[in-house]
This record gives structure tokens, C-alpha cells and sequence, in this order.
């Protein structure tokens, strides 16, 4: 069993779960991005928009979980926080414009290059938003007692294959 499945790391390494899920969303962006720059890939095939429409929504329901979740949770709790969680939800809303776009592009005649485009741009993005989060919420989110990273952050831990 993953140290943070266990029911008291649960309660006390939400932060960590956190970093956890912001880890396979990192790992799975690089993997799409990776894709693309593969040589036998024609252009944009069904598997890879299957993975990236896939990756998107997992990435808008990790977002929409953690402004109703989280994010609401830490208002209550932690007032002072306020300001940091709704700089937050305004990446959330610019992260959701980038994923329209590639959505668009993926739904149209978008091409390989377009959509990569859009992934490294999303994929700065990312990074920035992660590493602020982590930096301004893990500590308040260790100290919350309840919630489960689902109902907090939209979605569980991903279990990574060995």
C-alpha cells in the first residue's frame, strides 16, 4: 500500500497527496507532449487525441474538485489564505481557456504543431501554478483533519504502475 493511502497519512499528508497528484498530472502532460515529437506518429492519431482529451479532463476535474473542495475548505478555515486561493482559481480559469483551446483543436483540423503549441504553453503554465500552490497550501492542508483527496481535490491519488 502507498504511505499516503493509509488512513492516517490521509489525515495527515493531505499536502503530500497533493504534490502526489500534481506529479502524475506533470508526468502525464510530459508523456502527451512526448507523443507528439514521436517520429512514427502521422499526425495527430485517435490514440493520441484519446490521451490528450483524456489528460484534460482529468486536469478541469482536479481544478473544478480543488475550488469547490480545497480551496472552499481553506477559505473557511484559513481566512488569511483567501488571497493566495483566489489568485489560484484565476489560473484555474486561464488553465480551462487553454484547455478549450486544445480541445478545438483536437475537435477541428488542428495539427500536430498546434496543439504542441498549446501543451507547452499549458505546460508552463502548469508548472508555475504547481510550484505556487505547493509552496503556499501544503502546510495549512497538513493541518486539516477531514476530507479525503477526492472530495478535496477532485480526484484520488493516482496509483503509479511499478
Amino acid at each position: 500500500m502507498h504511505p499516503s493511502h493509509s488512513p492516517a497519512g490521509r489525515l495527515t499528508a493531505l499536502g503530500t497527496q497533493l504534490i502526489e497528484i500534481h506529479h502524475w498530472l506533470r508526468e502525464e502532460l510530459a508523456r502527451l507532449r512526448a507523443s507528439l515529437d514521436s517520429p512514427d506518429r502521422a499526425g495527430l492519431s485517435r490514440e493520441l487525441r484519446a490521451h490528450c482529451v483524456g489528460f484534460c479532463a482529468a486536469l478541469d476535474r482536479h481544478h473544478t474538485g480543488e475550488d469547490a473542495g480545497a480551496f472552499r475548505v481553506l477559505a473557511e478555515q484559513v481566512p488569511k489564505l483567501r488571497p493566495v486561493l483566489a489568485q489560484l482559481s484565476e489560473d484555474h480559469r486561464v488553465v480551462a481557456d487553454l484547455l478549450r483551446r486544445v480541445d478545438a483543436l483536437l475537435t477541428g483540423a488542428g495539427d500536430g504543431p498546434a496543439v504542441r503549441a498549446e501543451l507547452d504553453g499549458l505546460a508552463a503554465l502548469l508548472e508555475s501554478h504547481f510550484s505556487y500552490e505547493e509552496r503556499k497550501l501544503v502546510a495549512a492542508l497538513d493541518a486539516l483533519t477531514a476530507g479525503t483527496p477526492h472530495e478535496l481535490f477532485g480526484m484520488d491519488v493516482p496509483t503509479v504502475a511499478d
